[in-house]
């Protein structure tokens, strides 16, 4: 197949093109390789994904609706991956802007490239933060999602809406994902594990907000590529028992899917320090912070609609996942400034 895969350059879109260029399909990559994070080591993702003869890289915006347009007009992808956004909780507190125009308006760029040049599939990449004040565990797409507490999990929440809203009205077939915690090699500089990581090596104090306590379903990232693929390969189909009397978010009378992709296996997050240190031999030192603002204190991933339309089964846990992270981190930055 022609895949178009937005944020190819991102720890998600890397991986998840790197798998399918291995199974033998076309990739077109999308990504304007911007710098909320290091450009060297987006730039050293797409190295190795432009050793395969099917990727081709679009470096342009996805707010840019000329420059998506004319992507979709050329090359006419069959299905599409969107991962590409502007992500991070924290990073939205002050920069709300940068949230709207990547994951509102480059949503709605996708979606009107895909409507108007036949794609037969779009999958995109929402998040476990759209749970917000959610405290039933575990988290379930059949809950209501009303109550983001960042912008990010509100304009993440929101792609859901336009989602539906294209599969109800052009019969789009559209499935999101809501992914979370994850992690694992060529992983984002913000996240926990990179940031333990580079910190605990060079002797630097950790920031452990709540003062540790907190529970995170922390996936690794081959489980999380393995349900994206299995995802786009089967297009979503209406649910003929939908009722609107008792309307089920997670599905539609269109063709609109809704899942999380988790490992379904949550972790406390002085357990997840404490498996980082045994790994590098070096013990933390913790600087204890106060809860941040946008933050939730638990995830936990209700996984059972995946296994049971896609035979989803998460394979890694964090002693494996984080063994895997440092090995690539130490390889990786070995001999680096």
């Amino acid at each position: 197949m022609k895949i178009l895969v937005t944020g190819a350059a991102g720890f998600i879109g890397f991986h998840t093109s790197k798998r399918l260029l291995e199974e033998g399909h076309e990739i077109i990559g999308l990504d304007n390789v911007n710098d909320y994070y290091s450009v060297e080591l987006k730039n050293s993702r797409l190295e190795l994904l432009k050793k395969f003869e099917k990727f081709k890289l679009y470096k342009d915006d996805l707010a840019d609706n000329e420059a998506v347009a004319n992507l979709f007009k050329k090359e006419k992808p069959e299905r599409v991956i969107h991962l590409g956004a502007q992500a991070g909780v924290r990073y939205s507190l002050d920069h709300p802007h940068a949230y709207i125009q990547s994951n509102v308006i480059g949503t709605l760029n996708i979606l009107e490239g895909c409507r108007h040049n036949n794609v037969e599939h779009l999958v995109y990449a929402s998040t476990s933060s759209v749970y917000g004040l959610n405290t039933k565990y575990p988290f379930s797409v059949h809950d209501c999602v009303n109550h983001p507490v960042s912008l990010y999990g509100a304009t993440k929440k929101d792609n859901e809406l336009m989602a539906h809203s294209y599969a109800h009205l052009y019969k789009l077939p559209v499935t999101g994902l809501r992914f979370f915690t994850v992690y694992g090699p060529w992983g984002r500089p913000d996240m926990a594990l990179f940031l333990f990581t580079k910190n605990i090596l060079a002797g630097k104090p950790i920031d452990v907000f709540n003062r540790g306590d907190m529970v995170r379903d922390f996936t690794y990232i081959d489980d999380i590529v393995e349900g994206v693929v299995r995802v786009v390969m089967k297009t979503a189909e209406p649910d003929p028992d939908w009722d609107g009397t008792q309307p089920d978010p997670a599905s539609s009378p269109a063709p609109c899917r809704v899942y999380n992709i988790g490992s379904n296996s949550p972790v406390k997050l002085m357990d997840f320090i404490q498996e980082i240190e045994k790994t590098l031999g070096k013990k933390a030192q913790l600087n204890l912070m106060p809860f941040q603002p946008g933050d939730f204190h638990k995830s936990h991933a209700d996984v059972s609609s995946l296994i049971r339309d896609f035979g989803y089964k998460p394979k890694f846990n964090v002693q494996i996942g984080v063994k895997n992270f440092v090995d690539w981190y130490t390889s990786y930055y070995s001999g680096k400034a």
